[in-house]
């Protein structure tokens, strides 16, 4: 399996995995939320590294618990208190009967909604304005659209607060990379306190200007992956920590106590993997080093995508970079 790099791409170039999002700018807003909707039994998992998280039923996606599967995973604006669209989501699933079958009958069933925040509280102006429950609902359905399969870029969903390095935009990006006969996909909703790093730049140098003020530090990069590929909940969860190489690779620092990154992974099983030992572990091996390419990529990607705003009155340019 060989890994090919051929262009951003997009997350929704993984088959069946789509994407909403709602955006809430102007009259007090900057904050918005993002959904990637897998088709029905996609195993998920996950690999939280930052040390402000904000997040919901991630302990649901250990491999050693019972559901091996998750029906949406919400990223959102809005720091802890955003994660209230996840409700919004299982709302939605459970409306068309997506989710753990607990029950016989029509409806008894509880959604996998995985979730992670954010922090943008009161860049638009008023702290009070984050993301609602009806918001989660509204991107689930945007995603289920025929307009899912287009991943919109920059200032919008999760990414319309996000900041960069203290006091450049951030936002949401996609890309996506072939591994053999799989294909990887990232989205990447970037609000990291460190700086994007371009191929070749310098680690460890100077943040450029002054930060917006304390809010401008607490941060966090979220991320979800996916793959065609037919992956166990323990290569799904391997896959995510690996994942986690693209932020290290395109952010400087990382993972600091003031983030709170996560990176999500979607597995879809519609490609078989070898089941010889060696030769799984090759192609395994070789799909994690594409899932580490994909987010370094989408990173750059959301801030490149990025578009001017205010935060607090104070313009907020795109990164010089």
């Amino acid at each position: 399996m060989s890994v090919e790099r051929s262009g951003p791409g997009s997350i929704t170039d993984v088959p069946g995995v789509r994407v909403g999002q709602v955006t809430r700018r102007g009259g007090g807003w900057l904050t918005g939320v993002t959904v990637v909707l897998p088709p029905p039994g996609t195993v998920a998992g996950v690999d939280v590294r930052g040390g402000g998280p904000g997040t919901h039923e991630t302990d649901a996606l250990d491999p050693r618990t019972l559901v091996p599967t998750a029906d949406a995973v919400v990223l959102t604006g809005g720091s802890a208190y955003g994660l209230v669209t996840a409700h919004g989501v299982q709302r939605w699933c459970a409306e068309r009967g997506r989710g753990f079958r607990v029950g016989p009958g029509e409806g008894e069933v509880v959604p996998i909604v995985p979730a992670a925040a954010v922090f943008d509280l009161g860049r638009g102006g008023v702290f009070a304005h984050h993301p609602t429950e009806e918001m989660g609902y509204e991107a689930a359905a945007a995603a289920d659209s025929p307009a899912g399969a287009h991943v919109e870029r920059g200032t919008v969903g999760a990414g319309t607060g996000a900041l960069v390095a203290r006091r450049f935009k951030g936002g949401v990006g996609t890309a996506s990379v072939r591994a053999g006969g799989a294909v990887v996909g990232a989205l990447a909703v970037v609000n990291a306190f460190g700086a994007p790093l371009a191929p070749g730049a310098t680690r460890g140098g100077a943040v450029p200007g002054e930060p917006l003020g304390t809010a401008a530090a607490l941060n966090t990069t979220i991320v979800c992956v996916a793959t065609d590929a037919a992956l166990d909940p323990a290569e799904t969860s391997r896959t995510a920590s690996a994942a986690h190489a693209g932020l290290a690779r395109a952010l400087d620092p990382v993972h600091t106590l003031s983030d709170g990154d996560t990176v999500f992974a979607l597995a879809t099983g519609a490609v078989a993997l070898p089941t010889g030992r060696g030769e799984r572990v090759a192609d395994l091996v070789r799909l994690q080093a594409a899932a580490a390419e994909a987010v370094r990529l989408a990173v750059l990607d959301g801030v490149a995508s990025a578009e001017e705003v205010e935060v607090g009155g104070e313009p907020v340019p795109r990164w010089p970079g």
